[in-house]
């Protein structure tokens, strides 16, 4: 079952945890350490995932696996999205690492999203409220939820790169 809750005020604190823990674990590889997606965006309703960017120089997974792996994280090399490198956690509460080439396309976008929805509360409650009525209406078939939410996500993000042009956006300091 796709699970959509209200926003969570201990998300902030878990993803503070972690990203010292991530921080400690990485050094220097990591060059950004950010708290990405719907649970990033306060008062926005998501699914209780944390979602962890880490930005790397060497996108080679032997610089950032070990650690990863050591601190719990299972590396999923089968993940369809070559922009990533994708790894879940093993036990404990429910958290993905995304970890994306510093400056690429992909590690701003989930940035600018983030930081598009955090200035504008509006637009993250109808965001909340279209994925919780996608999630009633797609139940478990998680393909057909995503494709509708991209599909959400891309008009949102047409709006946040004008907000972005206005503003001069560039992304701020890294999370951890």
């Amino acid at each position: 079952m796709i699970e959509i809750v209200e926003y969570r005020d201990a998300w902030p604190t878990r993803f503070a945890e972690l990203g010292c823990h991530l921080r400690a674990a990485l050094g220097d590889v990591a060059l950004r350490i950010d708290h990405i997606g719907s649970t990033a965006v306060p008062g926005l309703r998501a699914k209780p995932v944390i979602d962890v960017q880490v930005s790397v120089e060497a996108f080679e997974p032997a610089a950032f696996r070990g650690p990863l792996e050591a601190l719990g994280f299972e590396f999923r090399a089968a993940n369809a999205d070559l922009t990533k490198r994708y790894f879940r956690e093993t036990s404990g509460p429910r958290t993905h690492v995304h970890v994306r080439r510093a400056g690429s396309f992909a590690e701003q976008f989930c940035l600018l999203l983030r930081d598009y929805l955090r200035d504008r509360p509006a637009e993250a409650e109808l965001y909340g409220e279209r994925k919780s009525l996608l999630a009633e209406r797609y139940g478990t078939d998680r393909r057909a939820y995503t494709a509708e939410k991209s599909a959400v996500v891309w008009e949102l993000m047409r709006r946040a790169d004008g907000w972005a042009q206005a503003r001069g956006w560039q992304p701020g300091p890294s999370d951890a």
